[in-house]
């Protein structure tokens, strides 16, 4: 996402904490989606670096007594906490058992797990491998600035439920497509599930009523998730992950 409702967002973090920091005798700062464009590194001359313009933001806020600590869930980069600066602490927590449970809510035991382009292959590997089940990979080639081919599917999809994981869904195209080339595969039905929901303007319509994607689940980590929520896109909540930890952090 990254617009105007992210930019308002985080100025507005920053205001808060600032104004606390100066009480406060420690200071924690909990962002469950650390929204930034996916811009974490620059491509083309002049373009701005927002994941590093926004931590360095956070990393402006004045330190408390004990220091600041940002907890983050499931960053697009594990590299972004990097760009922080000054003694700020802190940590990534990884949402991988509400995502496990989410996908055995859509389908069980028995279903394929999938990725939407191989650069989540590690990602879905890993998590295919704790549940126990299989797993599958498209490979894109990029025709354009803003177009993508599918050219691949790896993976036996034929007669099977398939679970598309992806840590963030926003307009839905990689989704979409990676979904086609699936079912195009001999996929049964296409479930989805993801870490945050952007979903901009009707980006989640398109989804919906496009027909490929069976089912839509993602936790709470952004609020546009919850404003939506409705029998076709289900939504988790991740308050025991960040409960677990700031009771851990706070003994």
């Amino acid at each position: 996402m990254g617009g105007t409702c992210d930019v308002h967002c985080t100025l507005e973090l920053f205001e808060l904490a600032n104004q606390l920091a100066n009480e406060a005798r420690s200071l924690t700062l909990v962002i469950p989606y650390f929204g930034y464009s996916t811009m974490e590194r620059s491509v083309l001359p002049g373009e701005i670096v927002t994941a590093k313009v926004r931590a360095r933001l956070l990393s402006a806020i004045p330190q408390a007594d004990l220091g600041n600590h940002l907890v983050f869930v499931d960053l697009h980069s594990a590299g972004i906490p990097h760009y922080l600066e000054g003694g700020c602490r802190h940590v990534h927590l990884y949402a991988k058992e509400i995502v496990k449970d989410m996908c055995h809510r859509l389908c069980g035991e028995d279903f394929v797990l999938a990725s939407t382009d191989s650069g989540r292959a590690a990602w879905v590997e890993s998590l295919a491998n704790e549940m126990g089940v299989g797993m599958s990979f498209v490979f894109k080639q990029r025709v354009s600035g803003a177009e993508t081919q599918v050219k691949a599917v790896q993976a036996l999809v034929q007669d099977r439920k398939v679970i598309i994981y992806d840590d963030m869904i926003r307009t839905g195209g990689s989704l979409l497509s990676a979904a086609r080339a699936y079912l195009d595969s001999g996929a049964r039905e296409v479930h989805a599930v993801a870490s945050h929901g952007i979903f901009p303007a009707e980006a989640l319509q398109k989804i919906e009523t496009s027909g490929v994607i069976r089912s839509l689940a993602v936790t709470d980590t952004h609020p546009r998730a919850r404003q939506l929520e409705s029998e076709f896109l289900k939504v988790h909540s991740i308050a025991p992950l960040l409960v677990e930890h700031l009771q851990q952090s706070l003994r």
